[in-house]
């Protein structure tokens, strides 16, 4: 594929040349909800078809998240040789080849064909937000730039409320109050055909996932979308090239800090999304497979007060302060709270006839609203001035997000030594680093300066 003509994009957001990027990298962003909070609800239901235990399902979520750590760089490469444009039509055909893949996982129920795929998925989006994360950040000024990710966080997370009921819909239907218990208690021959129904209530819904995919690929591909041009990016905090005798990614401390942070903040937010399943099942939660819903309802509530309160109020740092905050305020309450108390959600929403949840679960769903102003602010806080470092910019902080494929395992290993609730002490350090990075990190020019 050729690299198609460098357009620079405008940098006033009312524009219709901007309206339409906007509007195609928005698509993206539901597309990456959609497809990256289908795990919450695939591991237990992996747990279930592959028997696994607690740690192994997590396995899920890290094949995903460890193709952010390996072909982050490489599929920077691809982004300079092909541009961003190309670049995202090619990750929604990847994307559909590890759908395709989870079909023959389905049919053997192998696990390691499931991580092969999830693996392939990974790859597909690392590709995807390597290239749509910097291009919502630059097609607009840069004190604006949360809040246009905060738009984009409001279709991503959205999809992620959609996308568990989806699946207990369509992939689990009549087998929804199924567990690992209630399968085990069943004679051999009776588990054995239940687990094939489960298996293959996947191959359908993957199937047309693929193809809407190729649909969605063909669309970008011919679409208008044009490039970006960063090679002489000014900074818009200090009004010169930061990237002027600049040689490396790592000449810049506020872009390496600000990796460390994505690390730390998708291991809470998968934490927070992908435990809360296996969490509330060990608590005999029903709707176990749905409470990823739950968390990601509050990152919906927490994107919509973003959007109200960033620039207009308070600065995207001031934000991210308080959100690491309530984090660390949030982590003291799960450890010291009654599992058997639920009074926090009868008063939430007990009047609404949504199901009623124990404190301590309510209080992991509601990390959601704590970490709903990270990425959004930490983008372009980290990406501010790297012109034309920009593409290894995005992939460093891609890679950043590996931390989703680590903190969970940690997360596991901790729950099976001391317990579910116990083990949520280790979001405490996490939020401390986002504070830090917002009071201090983000402002670091100079390795050398104090």
């Amino acid at each position: 594929m050729n690299q198609p003509e460098k357009a620079t994009i405008m940098t006033d957001p009312k524009t219709p040349t901007n309206l339409v990027p906007i509007m195609l990298i928005g698509s993206l962003f539901f597309i990456f909800g959609f497809i990256t909070w289908l795990n919450g609800a695939l591991i237990p239901f992996l747990q279930i078809v592959c028997d696994l235990s607690q740690t192994q399902a997590l396995f899920i979520a890290s094949a995903f998240y460890l193709a952010y750590t390996l072909m982050a760089l490489p599929m920077a490469w691809v982004l300079e040789k092909v541009g961003y444009k190309n670049a995202i039509s090619l990750g929604l055909v990847l994307v559909a080849v590890g759908f395709l893949l989870f079909i023959p996982a389905a049919e053997t129920q192998v696990f390691v064909l499931f991580l092969f795929a999830q693996f392939v998925v990974g790859t597909s989006l690392t590709l995807l937000q390597t290239a749509a994360n910097p291009y919502i950040v630059k097609c607009g000024p840069q004190k604006t730039a949360a809040v246009r990710i905060f738009v984009m966080g409001l279709l991503n997370k959205g999809a992620g409320v959609l996308a568990p009921l989806f699946f207990a819909a369509w992939v689990v239907g009549d087998f929804k109050d199924v567990t690992v218990d209630s399968i085990n208690a069943l004679p051999e021959a009776e588990r054995l055909i239940q687990i094939d129904a489960l298996a293959n209530g996947l191959i359908m819904p993957y199937l047309a996932g693929a193809i809407v995919w190729l649909i969605a690929a063909a669309l970008i591909k011919k679409s208008s979308l044009p490039e970006l041009d960063l090679d002489n990016e000014i900074s818009a905090e200090t009004g010169t090239q930061l990237s002027q005798n600049k040689t490396s990614i790592m000449q810049f401390p506020h872009l390496i800090l600000g990796a460390l942070t994505i690390f730390v903040y998708v291991g809470v937010e998968v934490i927070a999304g992908d435990t809360i399943g296996l969490f509330g099942a060990s608590l005999g939660v029903a709707n176990a497979t749905t409470l990823t819903s739950y968390t990601m309802g509050f990152m919906l509530l927490g994107y919509a007060l973003g959007l109200v309160l960033i620039p207009r109020i308070m600065q995207q740092q001031t934000a991210l302060l308080g959100s690491a905050a309530l984090g660390v305020i949030l982590s003291i309450l799960i450890i010291i709270s009654d599992p058997e108390s639920s009074s926090v959600s009868e008063v939430l929403w007990g009047w609404s006839g949504i199901q009623i949840l124990p404190n301590i679960i309510t209080f992991v769903a509601m990390f959601g609203f704590a970490n709903a102003v990270v990425w959004p602010a930490v983008w372009p806080l980290a990406l501010e001035g790297l012109g034309k470092f920009t593409a290894r910019g995005s992939a460093l902080l891609i890679m950043g997000i590996a931390g989703g494929a680590t903190l969970p395992l940690l997360y596991g290993v901790l729950a099976e030594q001391t317990g579910g609730q116990s083990a949520y002490w280790m979001m405490i350090p996490c939020y401390l680093f986002i504070f830090y990075y917002a009071l201090k990190g983000h402002s670091l020019r100079s390795w050398t300066r104090s």
